[in-house]
Parts: structure tokens; sequence; C-alpha cells
């Protein structure tokens, strides 16, 4: 028996463009359905949003996203930041995305697309307990977490 385990995220309005951008950085298909797509009247308020979101890519990359209903403010829900104080990261958000590859070079290139308008709580480097490791926060709030795990 084998399972798998997707991050989901949720969104207040802008699954799609998220979902698009993440696309975009890790390769792979994306599933986008729309509330209107599954029965709910077209000119209802909301009804473009995404009610199912999906990129999946052959390098191993998943991620979910939908955007809660009447919720239109941007961004993931729950909020919450992270940064360094004192060498350590603080952080109030429920969860973090993990990327891990064998190389930072392999890391580099994802990092560097996510990093676009984004945050960094941590530059991407040599750590104490991995060939590479760091973290941000992208425009959409969603804090990535990534390590070479060689």
């Amino acid at each position: 028996m084998t399972i798998q385990t997707t991050t989901h995220l949720n969104f207040r309005g802008d699954a799609r463009t998220a979902l698009e951008f993440y696309q975009s950085v890790f390769g792979g298909d994306a599933i986008i359905r729309t509330y209107a797509d599954v029965g709910v009247p077209a000119e209802a308020p909301g009804a473009e949003n995404v009610v199912f979101g999906l990129v999946a890519a052959e390098n191993g990359f998943r991620v979910m996203g939908y955007d809660i209903p009447g919720l239109t403010q941007g961004g993931i829900a729950g909020g919450g930041s992270s940064r360094r104080t004192n060498n350590t990261t603080v952080t109030d958000q429920a969860l973090f995305v993990a990327i891990g590859a064998d190389t930072i070079d392999e890391l580099k290139g994802y990092w560097d697309a996510l990093v676009v308008d984004a945050d960094v709580v941590e530059p991407l480097a040599a750590s104490a307990w991995s060939a590479g490791f760091g973290m941000l926060t992208d425009r959409f709030g969603v804090t990535w977490s990534f390590s070479v795990t060689a």
C-alpha cells in the first residue's frame, strides 16, 4: 500500500494566480476548477474562484489550493509571519511548504523563481545541518523552507 501527502493551501481569492505561479516555477500540469464549474450559478459572487486546484509535476512537486468562499483579501488564510531573531527563526504561521533536493544548485533554480517579490527569512546558503538551507515567504504569504537533503 502506498500513500501520498499533498500540501493544500487555502487562499482568500487568489488561488488561481498562486497555482499558476507555482506551475511556472516547478513545472508540471495544473488542474483548476471553479465554483461555477461544479454548479454554482455563474452570476453568484465568487463563482469564478477556485474550488479545486492541483499542480503536479514529474519532479515530485505537488500542491493543492482553493479559495475560501466569501474571502477576497488575497493571500493565504491564517497569515502570521516568520522572521529571524537571535539567530533563530521565529514564526506564528501554521505551516511551511518544505522543498528538498539533492544539491543546492537544484534548489537555487526554484529559490530564484520564488524569491521574486518575496520576503527572505533566511538566505539560501550552507548551514550547520545542511549543505543548503533557506526560507522565504512568497508574495501570497506562503512560507517555503528549502533544504539540501543529500
